[in-house]
């Protein structure tokens, strides 16, 4: 590396995530969504009938289904107007596959990513890395090892051409279909790019494999899609990373996520999205589990004007297991709206939910949950912990728990603790030394360490000098 990529690594959060580059693109489809986008799109992808099926059936429920308005405080969604996106931007750059060395790219591109340092982490942590910039993905790469166990790590559109029987099984049906919200459905007929993860039987995938999702132009929407599939006993840890400079115009983030968890198997999903503060992040992500199966999503959500985001669980089979942790930060003119699903459908399930928000300067989190626990799940168990760290008397946190109890023979727990920095643990702080800044920055870095500590110790580093990013109102 140079030594102005060392210095941006090491020294400037801000620069690295809050630059933008000239838009160029190879191809784009017009603002707006219609029936003729969605086959531009199908075209230039080179798809299969039946994925352009599956498009047009999306898009025919997206314009069916209402805009949801009537969620007890729920963000503003009133200027998201589809009308208004550009949903598709090919960059300019023969990627149709993806090239598997960053020298390849085009100087643009590869700057931006070298200035995210994704290539450093590669070399350094990473069993593989994909990397997306706009509506395709441009780099993807995983080490011949994994590769020569059967695991497969691609970008999704060279997965519906290469894998299409597991891809037309598993995508958009059982897990997250169309119907599920308006924005599942209006990700369905404009899904661009995004990560297909497969891992056989029996295979552990010892270090993580991670995606970057960059959004540089203004106005366009982002619309990935990450299928992973781990077979039985099977374990894999897939991180995920987003960005977007700050525009005026208000750009859309509306990925969606599906997990096949099988028997015994465990998957660890973490993401640590910065979106830029026009942008709105409304996500759908869920995962499956059969029995014996163990999930876990780590998510940390800042950056963005508006963020609803509940990745959810379908616990199928006996022993199942799901664990949550998220973190949220809502500074001025933020709305963040975050939480977590969980469907207990078999006996001896297990769950936990474990939810942080910081909120300063008039911002606004949320946590918004479900428990459901289905008649006959008995010697089921589910604890649902909500902390919330207020800077001031202007901002707001909220917590609207719901739980739905069908099965007398359960363990249900939940516990909401709300409070601001206190003046006496800043006192402490600035008595052994620290200033006040130093002193806030410290309370908050203790008060997310359970989910720091989660983290591979470059994500934890990063996770933390963004949450300080946020405190100073330096990013976005």
């Amino acid at each position: 590396m140079s030594s102005e990529q060392d210095h941006l690594k090491e020294t400037d959060t801000e620069a690295r995530f809050d630059f933008k580059k000239e838009e160029s693109s190879a191809f784009q489809t017009e603002k707006g969504l219609t029936e003729e986008t969605v086959r531009v799109i199908s075209e230039d992808k080179d798809e299969p009938e039946w994925m352009l099926n599956r498009r047009l059936r999306a898009l025919k429920q997206f314009q069916e289904m209402p805009m949801p308005t009537d969620w007890p405080g729920q963000p503003d969604l009133s200027e998201v107007d589809i009308a208004e996106i550009v949903p598709y931007i090919r960059p300019d750059v023969d990627v149709r596959a993806g090239v598997d060395d960053w020298t390849e790219l085009p100087d643009e591109i590869k700057d931006t990513f070298d200035k995210l340092g994704i290539p450093e982490a590669e070399k350094n942590a990473l069993s593989g890395v994909g990397a997306q910039y706009e509506s395709e993905v441009v780099y993807q790469n995983m080490q011949e090892r994994w590769e020569e166990k059967g695991v497969i790590f691609m970008n999704m559109d060279e997965a519906v051409q290469k894998h299409p029987d597991i891809v037309r099984e598993h995508f958009m049906t059982k897990c997250v279909p169309p119907s599920d919200n308006k924005f599942a459905a209006l990700h369905g007929a404009v899904w661009s790019g995004g990560s297909f993860v497969y891992v056989p039987e029996d295979v552990t995938v010892e270090m993580p494999v991670q995606a970057y999702f960059r959004m540089n132009s203004e106005g366009m929407g982002q619309f990935e899609h990450t299928l992973i599939v781990a077979e039985d006993g099977a374990e894999v840890h897939y991180i995920e990373g987003c960005s977007a400079p700050k525009y005026s115009a208000f750009n859309l983030h509306s990925g969606g996520v599906e997990v096949f968890v099988g028997e015994d198997a465990h998957v660890q999903y973490s993401t640590v999205q910065n979106w830029s503060k026009n942008t709105y992040n409304l996500n759908t992500k869920r995962a499956l589990v059969e029995a014996g199966g163990r999930m876990e999503w780590i998510s940390g959500s800042m950056g963005s004007k508006a963020t609803m985001l509940y990745p959810s669980t379908v616990l199928k089979g006996p022993g199942a297991s799901d664990n949550h942790i998220t973190i949220a930060f809502a500074g001025e003119g933020q709305n963040i709206d975050t939480g977590a699903k969980v469907y207990h459908n078999a006996p001896n399930t297990k769950s936990t939910i474990e939810s942080k928000s910081i909120s300063k300067d008039g911002g606004r989190t949320n946590y918004r949950g479900l428990v459901h626990i289905a008649d006959g799940a008995e010697d089921s168990s589910t604890s649902v912990e909500c902390d919330a760290l207020m800077f001031d008397n202007e901002s707001t946190s909220d917590t609207m728990p719901y739980m739905e109890i069908n099965e007398s023979k359960v363990d249900v727990a939940h516990e909401a603790t709300v409070g601001k920095i206190g003046d006496e643990d800043v006192f402490y702080l600035q008595s052994r030394g620290l200033d006040d800044d130093d002193a806030k920055q410290m309370i908050v870095s203790g008060f997310i360490e359970p989910i720091t500590e989660e983290l591979p110790i470059e994500y934890a580093v990063e996770l933390n000098r963004l949450v300080e990013l946020e405190m100073e109102g330096s990013l976005g």
